[in-house]
């Protein structure tokens, strides 16, 4: 991944930037350089908004995200020095490449001090019982922010800040060891953030671009070219990219193919179809358009950066070309993406289930040895029959997750039912949580009929409501949680849900 985000960021700006200087020669090689830079980094929200996440490989997609949240630094960090080199007339290679280094380290240290300082706050807090989810999550969501405002302070990588910031946030597992309350609604809050800065960049994007290719047009006329010389311009422009970013997916996925054959490793080649889906997948989006209107403009008696507007209309173009050439190709394209045998990620699921199962298992059988000593013979007798009861639940749900054949559990350890096929049983369920799920929307709707009729208050109608959410919410977990990797053998009409749609 650090191949594509850095590697091919680097690989880019200075081919791109000595092809840019050669097909228009009226742009200094220092601002050719700055534009390659910013057309570099790419934009995975657009992707993720071209094609269906269901149907594509979970690895292609981390792939493409990976890349894009951490290949944003890099172009930044490159196009900055190219802009400093068009102002100032001057360019050390191993001035840039230190300053590369301490911008980057600087802006992971930064993250990763954050992050400790926000653990330690969070323990004293926790210790004093001021643990509540509002709080907590309060600062989760305020931590990437300072992060980036502090290192951009520093002048150091705000964004790999940020991004360090996260994921020591995720490794230092804050979040999982909250409250549920916490883990509930911050997964609410942040999915809710997402999609308001998503459709932010889209808005941002479709405010812009109108006024910049009506800007770049009439800078073309007054410059004797036309628009059709303009438009054919970016289409070479989007071409090189494209091409050096094919290149250089094929020499990464070549070089790997070769070091695991050479170290006696099975794999398989990278299929001309995945080749071409990551090279259409590097789309230009919100990062691209945001750092070429930063260009400075003549102000205050200082001229304005060398051909700005030509290149912003030149970047522009690009976007909206990279977006079309996607949004046509690349669903089609994702469609036919090999899925390796199923979802890896509902595979592993499956599989941390069944662990989790068998470590309830043995310590209920633990439990029960040594608490059934210390009792007397009824309450011993009935604490039997509950911790019975429960281990049968956690056998049957083995059962269901099981890979292995089905007579590798014991009968008489198998009681909740005794008889049925593995994918039987799991119609069963999936009809039993449609049909509670279907109760409680019906309970859903009498309640409010009875708040329209006045027979409870406001204050009831919350309260309940808030109950019924709950036990959804637990209900739809549940049924999440069955395996989505068995086929239906004998009785499938009776997981259907489609008779209670509420």
């Amino acid at each position: 991944m650090l191949l594509l985000a850095v590697g091919l960021v680097i690989f880019s700006t200075i081919i791109g930037g000595y092809f840019i200087h050669w097909l228009l020669p009226m742009v200094p090689l220092a601002a050719a350089f700055a534009l390659a830079a910013i057309l570099s980094p790419t934009d995975a929200v657009a992707v993720g908004g071209m094609i269906d996440e269901e149907h594509v490989p979970r690895r292609f997609l981390h792939i493409l995200q990976g890349e894009a949240l951490l290949n944003d630094a890099s172009g930044l960090v490159c196009f900055k020095f190219a802009v400093a080199a068009s102002l100032t007339g001057t360019f050390s290679v191993m001035h840039a490449s230190l300053g590369f280094l301490l911008v980057a380290v600087g802006g992971i240290l930064i993250g990763m001090a954050l992050t400790f300082g926000f653990n330690f706050i969070n323990r004293i807090l926790s210790r004093h019982g001021f643990d509540e989810p509002t709080t907590q999550i309060t600062l989760m969501t305020l931590l990437p922010f300072a992060a980036y405002l502090l290192a951009e302070h520093l002048e150091a990588s705000g964004i790999l800040a940020a991004v360090s910031a996260g994921l020591s946030l995720n490794q230092s597992r804050v979040f999982g060891s909250a409250q549920t309350a916490t883990r509930l609604r911050g997964s609410a809050v942040w999915e809710m953030i997402t999609f308001v800065f998503n459709g932010l960049v889209f808005l941002l994007l479709g405010l812009q671009l109108p006024d910049i290719a009506a800007q770049g047009i009439s800078t073309a006329n007054q410059a004797g070219d036309s628009t059709w010389s303009l438009i054919g311009t970016i289409v070479l422009l989007t071409s090189m990219l494209l091409l050096l970013r094919l290149v250089w997916v094929f020499l990464i996925s070549s070089t790997r193919y070769l070091i695991a054959k050479l170290r006696g490793h099975k794999t398989g080649r990278v299929s001309v179809t995945e080749t071409a889906a990551m090279t259409i997948g590097g789309v230009r989006g919100a990062v691209t358009l945001a750092g070429i209107l930063s260009l400075p403009i003549a102000e205050n008696g200082l001229p304005a950066f060398p051909m700005r507007d030509l290149l912003v209309t030149f970047a522009a173009g690009v976007i909206m070309t990279s977006l079309l050439i996607a949004a046509v190709v690349l669903p089609p394209l994702s469609r036919s993406l090999r899925h390796d045998g199923g979802d890896p990620v509902n595979r592993e699921a499956d599989e941390a289930r069944r662990l989790l199962a068998l470590e309830a298992i043995a310590e209920m059988e633990r439990q029960s040895a040594l608490v059934t000593k210390q009792l007397d013979e009824n309450t011993a007798q009935q604490r039997a029959e509950v911790t019975a009861a429960l281990i049968a639940e956690y056998r049957f749900r083995l059962r269901l997750l099981e890979d292995a054949p089905d007579d590798k559990l014991k009968a008489e350890e198998y009681q909740s039912p005794d008889t049925l096929h593995r994918d039987t049983a799991l119609a069963r369920r999936r009809f039993e949580a449609a049909l509670r799920l279907h109760l409680l929307r019906t309970e859903r709707k009498a309640l409010a009929r009875m708040r329209q009729e006045g027979q409870v208050s406001d204050e009831i109608e919350r309260l309940v409501t808030h109950d019924l959410d709950l036990e959804e919410t637990a209900l739809s977990g549940s049924a999440r949680a069955l395996p989505r990797h068995l086929h239906y053998t004998d009785g499938p009409k009776m997981c259907s849900p489609l008779i209670y749609t509420g």
